[in-house]
């Protein structure tokens, strides 16, 4: 029987399916959850997707609506207009005839994605660049007939001592009626000298919110500007990765579609932005009408598309950005759905791949105040470094991790939602795996039901991390021949050998759930790019060790420093000098929407950090290449010395007990 490449997003789960399966049967024999409440009877209506159309070359696949079969009666009952027009499908009913990409929207997902980027408390007090003022004032008379315009610059400047000398011109077709209505006794919203909103009677509280918006997810803080506290987070999955898990695929993608493909990218995201705004305010029980700004950060490439600014000149050489400086806009030339007076502030990029969301993370973690000196990671998709003190100054590169620390191209691999083993130990005598599986509670040797469905970012550096420790591969990757446990097969396949970290019996998905040889490539190609761009920024500084190793990124603040710093993720600091800060690039738009100095600071200090282009180093290839060696091929890491000299020679313990036997027999 026919075979065909089926794809699912955002989980990147994909494989062969045979002629003539539908869609929920694909979903699920590959891990991929989609909701299904009537039990497949084909009456709920919930398990909608949507087929992408186009050849992507990153997959090789053709994907078109025409290779599933025909529309049935209840898809045309239960689907709307839009819905049709949008090409979704039920996947109940939609059976496979050929290669297809399918993009399963949140609402249809069974296990929700767990987007773990919590607001951190800021470290300045609040001094936003939008202000509110309320005024009082008499109205027109024949005596005095001034235009309402400057009767409320008066009064601003008169009983609050601030200038304003511009009006946005929704704002000031609103404010005439208003004025009347609330008799003359108003609050203005002031924003950089310009009335963006007058609002009848005294208004206490008013809003603003900041966005970081990552390769992979997307992270909103609703921040209440009186007090500068976050009143509401709201997450979701990047909707970009149907068109390319990083940054170069999506850059390639929009060069390989100039008609189509930033369009489709850029509505995308501001798709994504104004539902999150939504929910925002619905939440807190606000209108769209009540936020007048935002402050983004994003990587260069997502600045470009949301922006639409064609990013394609950033993916090659000389990869110049078509701005680095912080950018004003109103919310309107985007489409983005607050206040029709807002604006939309974007922290300035500092160069090539590191971007706007860079930014961020120097303002909130601040090295350029430092008495020590500081390596800060932040882990995604792209990976980027700062390393700088009040001494040596800040200097910056970005490293291609890849997907694979957050899931993708891991055999098993999966994004951070319910069902992902997150946290691996692994016996060193028995070689037996513990694990914790997200939406769990327990560890699997304590629960009773496990349901794993694969292994998450944290989970697989865990394990790979674990399985070094344990003398199941060496330093260079490679599985050991000779480490006794029936954990250890091959597959079938390929023949290349495999770690059962859990038993088909413990998962939701029927099989066992495996780390292969590919998996740990994938991870040591990961973490040799972080080590090397911090090793050639220690270079450029002159320096031969850092003090503090700051992971920041949802994802960082879930690693195990321990299991990092085994790895040789990065040159080797005391477990008590590495910390996890969480989403130190969503803090930075926070500090920027509730303080107007930092705002500025942010622009001052990216044209002073120093970029290293990491392509043009000639010493990378080697210093790479190095660093793919667990923890690495030469440096020393005296943290774990004791960690790796107790790391057990299968091979030589093997020869020992042979010896034995045979001086035995």
């Amino acid at each position: 029987m026919n075979e065909h490449t089926v794809i699912f997003q955002p989980s990147g789960r994909r494989g062969k399916i045979k002629d003539g399966a539908n869609l929920l049967e694909a979903a699920r024999s590959l891990g991929v959850e989609i909701e299904s409440i009537c039990g497949e009877k084909k009456t709920c209506g919930k398990c909608k997707v949507q087929v992408e159309e186009g050849f992507f070359e990153k997959y090789g696949v053709d994907s078109r609506v025409g290779n599933l079969s025909g529309w049935t009666r209840d898809e045309e009952r239960m689907l709307s207009l839009a819905e049709k027009e949008n090409k979704y499908r039920l996947s109940c009913l939609a059976h496979v005839q050929g290669d297809l990409l399918v993009f399963v929207p949140e609402e249809s997902r069974g296990g929700k994605q767990v987007v773990r980027k919590k607001a951190g408390k800021l470290k300045h007090k609040p001094d936003p660049a939008l202000t509110i003022h309320y005024i009082e004032m008499q109205s027109p008379t024949l005596h005095d007939p001034e235009d309402d315009f400057l009767r409320v610059v008066a009064a601003l400047k008169a009983q609050h001592g601030v200038e304003a000398d511009r009006i946005d011109i929704h704002c000031l077709r609103a404010m005439t009626g208003t004025l009347r209505k609330a008799d003359w006794k108003v609050t203005v919203f002031l924003l950089h000298g310009e009335i963006v909103r007058v609002a009848p009677g005294k208004v206490e509280n008013y809003y603003g919110i900041a966005i970081d918006i990552g390769t992979t997810t997307v992270a909103a803080y609703l921040t209440d500007l009186k007090t500068g506290r976050a009143v509401a987070t709201e997450s979701k999955m990047n909707p970009q990765v149907i068109y390319g898990e990083d940054v170069m695929s999506r850059i390639t993608y929009a060069m390989q579609n100039p008609e189509t493909g930033l369009e489709k990218m850029h509505k995308a995201i501001i798709g994504t932005l104004n539902e999150m705004i939504g929910a925002l305010a619905e939440e807190h029980m606000i209108t769209r009408d009540d936020i007048l700004e935002m402050v983004l950060v994003c990587n260069t490439a997502m600045h470009h598309i949301l922006l639409r600014l064609d990013p394609q000149y950033v993916g090659v050489a000389p990869f110049p950005t078509a701005m680095s400086k912080a950018l004003d806009v109103k919310a309107r030339d985007l489409g983005i759905d607050i206040n029709i007076c807002g604006s939309i502030h974007v922290l300035a990029n500092e160069a090539g791949f590191v971007g706007a969301d860079n930014c961020g993370v120097l303002i909130a973690e601040e090295p350029y105040n430092s008495e020590e000196l500081m390596l800060i990671i932040d882990i995604g998709t792209n990976g980027e470094l700062l390393l700088g003190s009040k001494k040596h100054g800040v200097v910056s590169c970005s490293v291609a991790t890849g997907p694979a620390l957050e899931g993708a191209q891991i055999k098993f691999g999966m994004r951070a939602a319910p069902g992902a083993i997150e946290k691996v130990e692994i016996d060193q005598e028995t070689l037996e795996p513990r694990f914790k599986v997200i939406g769990k509670e327990l560890w699997n040797i304590d629960a009773a039901e496990i349901e794993a469905k694969g292994i998450c970012g944290s989970g697989i550096i865990d394990v790979v991390s674990e399985m070094f420790r344990t003398g199941i591969i060496d330093k260079s990757g490679r599985f050991s021949k000779y480490a006794p446990s029936k954990r250890i097969t091959k597959d079938p396949q390929s023949g290349m050998p495999e770690y059962i970290l859990a038993y088909k019996e413990e998962t939701s998905i029927g099989k066992d759930i495996v780390v292969t040889q590919g998996d740990v490539r994938a991870i040591q190609l990961a973490v040799g790019s972080i080590y090397a761009g911090a090793v050639i920024m220690m270079r450029e500084h002159g320096v031969e060790k850092v003090d503090t190793v700051v992971l920041a990124g949802a994802f960082g603040s879930h690693l195990n420093q321990f299991s990092c710093l085994l790895m040789g993720m990065f040159p080797d600091a005391p477990l008590d000098k590495i910390l996890s800060v969480g989403n130190a690039a969503g803090d930075g738009a926070r500090l920027c929407l509730v303080n107007k100095h930092k705002r500025k600071e942010a622009d001052e200090m990216a044209r002073k950090v120093r970029y290293l282009e990491l392509t043009v180093y000639k010493d990378f290839e080697r210093v790479f290449m190095k660093s793919m060696q667990f923890p690495h091929m030469e440096d020393k890491f005296p943290t774990i010395q004791h960690v790796i000299d107790e790391i057990p020679d299968w091979k030589k313990i093997a020869r020992e007990k042979e010896k034995a036997e045979q001086e035995g027999g």
